[in-house]
């Protein structure tokens, strides 16, 4: 099944009134959990990294494991950026294979919140990337954030909700809806009130910023509401912490591996009670029926060039291999030449994108055209231009089952 559309997913569990779980990934320990504990319980899930937590690790080493364990899983998966607040980093993320950004602009005034969630969806729908706004702070987040910031929500206004979205064209708002209770650390207040008159107005899945401290009676409610995605890391970071610590009272002079030893298991057990509380447990199978594989999209083009030199085309491919890669959607570029046998091909590109929509784009993208008008078409002839896809996804349309196509490849 592994990496599906987020937008799909969200949808599925949106219309049918339950929610799938975003778990912070801070570790392979947590990844290794959060997967086993998805897989095992049939449920599909959300690998989330956190834009305030990559001080703490390599973003790019800790994304290229998570989208890896999306890959190979058997459950629907999807990868996104939480709390991301620089557009350069949702760049950087779509181009190694995220498929979700939730944009965190909730300290700016409605205006510019706006205007820069706008930002991120006029870039991510030109990948076919889901894009979640957040209106409103809520309480904690769930991303370590200073206790001081626990009892100061700023609550989503109704009104603002409706107009926030509409002007913005998100397929997803986050809401602040809850308060932490000043004087029972992580017990949760729901404005269920609040929620309803949100869900009412707003024709979108809804998802809970902060799933710590819920009791089971409001997180059985929240999916009736429109909640579709709870965001989760908290308690998880607190029931690791403790695990650590007994180990090091338990074995003062003992290994980093005695002291990690049972953080798998108790983020395992704590992952395993909410996918079956929220209800996405055993829905693996229905919800990848409704959903759109994430699969990578390939251009290969071969073709020769005319008056250059092999110096000048490599220039030239160097060049263009650096323009390409900068354009959202594109995960690789690769060139290369004819190693033995000459032919009507020497030279070829194979461009992999994240989405179909990302090689649309691509394809109309002013930095594409500009390199292909100043460069390419002047020297290149015999040109074979094909668009391949997954051979598992691939439909009677296309290309590759044009028999006149793959004569020429022969």
């Amino acid at each position: 099944m592994a990496q599906v559309n987020l937008r799909d997913m969200l949808i599925h569990a949106y219309k049918n009134n339950y929610a799938i779980g975003a778990f912070d990934i801070i570790s392979l320990d947590f990844l290794e959990a959060v997967i086993g504990t998805a897989e095992r319980t049939r449920s599909p899930v959300i690998l989330s990294l956190a834009e305030p937590q990559f001080i703490h690790y390599d973003f790019e080493l800790m994304l290229a494991a998570v989208i890896a364990a999306a890959k190979r899983a058997t459950v629907p998966v999807s990868v996104q950026i939480d709390n991301c607040q620089h557009i350069d980093l949702a760049v950087k993320a779509i181009n190694l294979g995220c498929n979700g950004i939730t944009v965190d602009a909730s300290a700016h005034q409605l205006p510019d919140n706006i205007k820069i969630t706008q930002s991120f969806v006029a870039l991510a729908s030109k990948c076919g990337v889901s894009v979640t706004g957040e209106l409103g702070h809520a309480a904690g987040k769930d991303i370590d954030e200073p206790e001081q910031g626990l009892d100061n929500a700023i609550l989503t206004v109704p009104a603002e909700a409706k107009f926030y979205t509409e002007r913005t064209g998100i397929n997803g708002l986050s809401v602040s809806v809850a308060t932490v209770q000043a004087h029972a650390k992580g017990s949760v207040k729901i404005d269920f009130k609040r929620l309803k008159e949100i869900a009412n107005i707003v024709d979108l899945p809804l998802t809970l910023p902060r799933g710590s401290g819920l009791s089971e009676a409001q997180s059985r409610r929240l999916s009736l509401l429109g909640v579709a995605q709870i965001n989760y890391y908290t308690a998880l970071s607190d029931l690791a912490a403790e695990t650590m610590r007994a180990q090091v009272k338990h074995f003062p002079n003992g290994s980093i591996m005695e002291y990690k030893a049972g953080v798998k298991q108790v983020v395992s057990d704590e992952v395993e009670r909410c996918l079956r509380l929220w209800g996405s447990a055993g829905r693996a199978a229905e919800v990848h029926a409704q959903c759109q594989p994430w699969t990578p999209i390939v251009k290969l083009l071969l073709h020769d060039v005319t008056t250059v030199t092999e110096q000048q085309v490599h220039a030239m491919m160097t060049e263009g291999k650096k323009v390409f890669v900068a354009i959202p959607g594109v995960l690789n570029v690769f060139t290369g030449q004819v190693s033995r046998v000459k032919g009507k091909y020497r030279f070829c590109w194979i461009v992999q994108f994240c989405h179909q929509t990302a090689l649309e784009t691509f394809t109309g993208h002013r930095d594409y055209k500009a390199f292909i008008n100043k460069f390419f078409n002047r020297v290149v002839t015999n040109e074979l231009n094909i668009d391949f896809e997954d051979s598992q996804n691939t439909s009677s349309d296309n290309e590759l089952s044009e028999p006149e196509q793959l004569g020429q490849l022969m």
